[in-house]
């Protein structure tokens, strides 16, 4: 039987390396539809969490995998000498940035070598990690076609298939989901694509096709890029009407209300997230092997590197102007992920704030519902605990600085007890509050 036969009969065995943010919600969508799906990571306690049924990422629920997993139709494991059983591998592993803003590849070609080294012949790889255009030619591919030491050459799109795929999640986006997001797809060759977009059709509201996986890599960074730097433009713009006197959030609201030709973005205390301060730096550096200088990503990155910095030196002259010095304050820190309602910690701007305001001083503690315990990244180890917001904390600390608006913070509490208000998302505005106390940033 051919692969797009049991993929289109659902006997084809779906299998995921990486059960993270992208990797598990995939996952579900592929085993909802009938799919045996098997999951594969390096941590043994996502594995023992979806064995029992469990959810470790707070806007999954639970529900949603021990209704699958129940039902046998999925499984995860830290075996990967299973990969022969899968017809089709899909790898969403990360793609951070080193110390020196340069790709950290390590986590593709360490998947991309595994899935080499028990590759059967008909199995499809689809790479959907975010990464710089030419990864899946230049990396996964030599590795496919010779994964077969003592025979010969695999030829792609006739022994395999080969493509990618960039995820495009938004967690926790109350109109999108991973199923009803459309899915770019570029094939090493037609028959790649072919069989590829036969796949993510049974889960995916829509495919569409491009050239390459170049062209698919690119796509990727194209959204990111594009979100990158109109960010960077209102943070930029923040900071100049801020000297003005002007409200920035007042005049994008007004702005928006032209019916083209203007997309709303919205300034914050930095970037966050796996994507949008990652992904522009991957094409910078591979741009340097065309002899190309990236100047608007690269502006882009210095002003929104720049913002956490803005904050707490306005959170700064805020306590100078109640006669307190940054150093010695104590400063309590609202939300610590890096959007608003879910708990996903990756490159959150909070965890920078922290170490500026250490530097200089501060006495920091953070409260976020959804991050009980500040995890170890690989930057940072805090080891810190959120603090309950009652009343009586809220009074102790001389400044609460807003880095992330939970939808469950009463925000009329917190107006009504603290000292001082740093505001870095206007979300006392927009909840009509509006005091003395409140200082946007």
């Amino acid at each position: 039987m051919t692969l797009i036969a049991k993929i289109e009969n659902k006997t084809a065995v779906v299998g995921i390396i990486g059960l993270g943010y992208v990797g598990l919600p995939l996952a579900l969508e592929f085993a909802k539809k009938g799919f045996q799906v098997i999951g594969f990571d390096l941590d043994e306690r996502k594995s023992k969490f979806i064995s029992e049924g469990k959810s470790y990422i707070k806007h999954i629920a639970s529900e949603r995998i021990s209704e699958v997993v129940s039902h046998g139709k999925f499984s995860a494991t830290t075996d990967f000498t299973q990969l022969p059983n899968a017809d089709a591998i899909i790898i969403c592993v990360p793609t951070p940035l080193d110390e020196h803003r340069e790709p950290d590849m390590s986590f593709i070609v360490n998947s991309a070598k595994t899935v080499a080294q028990y590759f059967r012949k008909g199995q499809l790889v689809v790479l959907e990690s975010s990464t710089y255009p030419g990864t899946t030619e230049e990396i996964l591919l030599p590795l496919l076609e010779n994964s077969q030491a003592d025979k010969e050459k695999l030829v792609v799109g006739e022994d395999f298939y080969l493509a990618f795929s960039p995820e495009r999640e938004d967690p926790n986006n109350p109109d999108y989901s991973t199923a009803t997001i459309p899915k770019v797809i570029g094939g090493m060759t037609p028959k790649c694509l072919t069989v590829t977009q036969a796949l993510y059709n049974q889960v995916i509201v829509k495919t569409v096709a491009v050239s390459s996986p170049k062209a698919a890599e690119a796509t990727k960074l194209l959204e990111n890029i594009y979100r990158s730097i109109n960010i960077a433009l209102v943070n930029e713009l923040k900071l100049v009407f801020d000297r003005m006197g002007i409200d920035v959030w007042e005049v994008i609201e007004a702005a928006k209300t032209k019916p083209f030709g203007f997309h709303a973005f919205y300034p914050g205390p930095g970037l966050g997230g796996h994507c949008i301060p990652i992904d522009p730096f991957y094409l910078t550096w591979k741009a340097r092997e065309f002899d190309i200088s990236t100047k608007f990503i690269e502006l882009a990155g210095e002003i929104n590197t720049f913002m956490p910095y803005y904050v707490v030196d306005k959170t700064a002259d805020a306590l100078n102007r109640q006669k307190k010095s940054l150093n010695g304050s104590k400063v309590l820190i609202l939300g610590a992920s890096y959007k608003k309602d879910i708990d996903d910690m990756r490159e959150s701007p909070s965890l920078k704030l922290i170490e500026i305001l250490r530097e200089r001083g501060s006495l920091v503690d953070y409260n976020d519902a959804y991050v009980p315990k500040l995890p170890k990244t690989r930057k940072y180890d805090y080891n810190m605990e959120s603090v309950p917001l009652t009343k009586e904390n809220i009074r102790k600390y001389d400044v609460l600085l807003l880095s992330t608006d939970h939808s469950n913070y009463d925000y009329k509490l917190i107006a009504d007890n603290a000292q001082l208000i740093v505001d870095t998302r206007n979300a006392f505005g927009k909840n009509g509050i509006a005091n003395e106390k409140i200082v946007k940033a």
